[in-house]
């Protein structure tokens, strides 16, 4: 059986972390490489586990590494996972953010045994979290997600869905529609990255996206933390790369901006009617507090 293992860089609060953790364990993770992006933060005290490699990013370790601390998170997550890749002896290694939940629909190490060898990734669907105030609370709280309208023959379904802010919405979802990935080691001069990967310097084809692994990702489940992270994203973030997303919202006042949220994130009866009509609802319930309380006990 085929083992994997996950490398992730974290800035989250500690319950979060121990969602993410509990839960791909839970999977089979072989491995989890936790670096935290604060060298302080206290939820890098809370894993004793043979299974978890806890790493506190401090200055000495970027200056050992490459001899200054890169300033944007999206390098320092490169050059982790890259130090990661470079070092296991795991033959897969997925790089995934704290709020991404892989949710597979078929046995991972069978997936990635049926990889063809000329294959060096297998791609994950991204399904972007909707809100829903009925919910109670589970740290990562949401049982709708959605699949991404890419492209332009999906222009039509975008409108269907989105209406008005299609327009905003290119790929049909807030955050990214690249997805992440499960990289074969062992490649020389091989270099991961957030949603894909180089050799030798050029971008390596990736392939389709694996039709029974997909990752949820929490990206705007949670109207206050997506509200309070909003001006990072927009400045130094992902939607600093959707031009007209930027300065949309850059130029709307809270209630357009309550407005855009309700109609695009949350799970009203009429959003999930027409994503089910288009035929890109998924439904889950994770169960995360439960997992947390299963690795505890």
């Amino acid at each position: 059986m085929t083992d994997w293992g996950i490398c992730t860089t974290i800035k989250a609060p500690p319950e979060q972390v121990q969602a993410f953790v509990a839960h791909h364990l839970g999977l089979g993770a072989a491995h989890i490489w936790l670096h935290f992006d604060d060298p302080d933060d206290p939820a890098a005290d809370l894993f004793d586990h043979p299974q978890i490699t806890t790493i506190r990013c401090t200055d000495a370790y970027w200056m050992d590494m490459m001899g200054k601390r890169p300033g944007k998170h999206q390098n320092r997550q490169s050059r982790n996972v890259l130090r990661v890749y470079k070092a296991t002896s795991l033959p897969w290694l997925a790089h995934i953010d704290v709020d991404e939940f892989i949710l597979p629909q078929t046995g991972i190490p069978a997936a990635l045994d049926a990889m063809p060898t000329n294959q060096s990734m297998l791609r994950m669907t991204p399904w972007e979290a909707l809100h829903d105030p009925a919910l109670p609370d589970d740290i990562f709280t949401a049982t709708a997600f959605r699949a991404p309208l890419s492209g332009d023959r999906n222009a039509a379904a975008r409108g269907r869905v989105f209406g008005q802010y299609a327009p905003l919405l290119p790929n049909g979802v807030l955050s990214h529609s690249a997805g992440k990935c499960f990289f074969r080691t062992g490649i020389a001069r091989y270099e991961p990255r957030l949603h894909g990967a180089f050799r030798a310097g050029e971008r390596v084809a990736g392939g389709p996206f694996h039709p029974q692994i997909p990752v949820l990702h929490f990206h705007a489940q949670d109207p206050g933390a997506w509200r309070a992270r909003l001006q990072f994203r927009l400045t130094k973030g992902a939607y600093q790369y959707n031009p007209d997303l930027q300065s949309w919202l850059l130029a709307a006042d809270d209630m357009a901006i309550d407005a855009f949220y309700l109609e695009t994130q949350t799970a009203t009866p009429g959003t999930l009617a027409k994503l089910r009509a288009e035929g890109i609802m998924m439904q889950a319930n994770l169960n995360l507090r439960a997992k947390i309380a299963t690795m505890q006990a």
